[in-house]
This record gives structure tokens, C-alpha cells and sequence, in this order.
């Protein structure tokens, strides 16, 4: 796509003069979007197809499954990788079920609806492992714990 520097205006490639100014077009190259949430290209794909099942256990076990991967991922980034975020979502499910049994029926409600989208995330992730990838899940990437 081309754009005039003078008016901004954008025009097809085939067009070489601003049809509002007259001044010179210019093309411009589109950049790709990046999502600044998805690190799988930071890690070797080596490291993601050897310790891929490793990587699952901490979304399937909860807990255990943390301890398990961070006591047998040895020097793996991308296994330390979805322990943090399972340990960031299993966090999260906590504080809201103290929350939740700290105030009464609004607060019950609350946490089995954060119960619900926590196994949701955790399934999302799963299958984020599953295909080699490794990003942060949606609701808690904004809590920066665990960075």
C-alpha cells in the first residue's frame, strides 16, 4: 500500500501521485503484528519437543504437578516457562477462594465463576503445550508476579 507523506492519504500500489495534494507517494511496508504475549519463538524448538509432556504436567496435576516439572525439567526454559504459569493461575485460584469464603454469597459466587475460568485457562494452556507454544494466558499475563 502506498501513502502520501504530505496528507496521508492511502492509495493502491499502481498509483504513484497523491490524487489530493499531487505530491509523491510513497510505499510503505507493512510490519507484522506481533503478540507481545506469545514467547514461543524465544525458545529453542529442541527444548519444546523434548520436554513438551513435561511441560503438560503442571496444567494436568495442579500442585504435584508443579513440584513434579520443577524437580525433574532440570535446565529446560521452556518447562520453567508453563510452571510459572500454572503456578500463576493455581495462585490465583487460591486468593480467590479465600476472597470468595471471606464474603458472603456475592463472594461464593465470584469464586466458583473465577473456578470455572481458571480451568478454562488451564485447558487453553494445555493445548498451547500441546501445539508447542508457549504464551501467557489471558486474565492473569496482566498479574506481573512471576515474571
Amino acid at each position: 500500500m502506498k501513502f502520501c507523506p504530505n496528507c496521508r492519504a492511502a492509495y493502491d500500489d499502481a498509483a504513484n501521485v497523491c490524487g489530493q495534494c499531487g505530491g509523491q507517494l510513497i510505499y510503505i511496508q507493512p510490519q507484522p503484528v506481533s503478540n507481545p504475549a506469545d514467547h514461543t519463538a524465544e525458545f529453542n524448538p529442541a527444548d519444546i519437543s523434548d520436554n513438551k509432556v513435561l511441560a503438560m504436567v503442571p496444567y494436568l496435576l495442579g500442585w504435584m504437578g508443579i513440584i513434579i516439572a520443577l524437580l525433574a525439567a532440570g535446565t529446560s526454559p521452556y518447562t520453567a516457562f508453563h510452571v510459572k504459569q500454572a503456578l500463576k493461575i493455581q495462585i490465583t485460584a487460591v486468593l480467590a477462594a479465600i476472597v470468595g469464603g471471606l464474603i458472603p454469597v456475592i463472594g461464593w459466587i465470584a469464586a466458583a465463576v473465577y473456578a470455572i475460568i481458571s480451568f478454562v485457562i488451564t485447558l487453553i494452556s494445555f493445548v498451547g503445550v500441546c501445539r508447542g507454544e508457549a504464551f501467557e494466558p489471558v486474565i492473569i499475563r496482566n498479574f506481573k508476579f512471576l515474571k
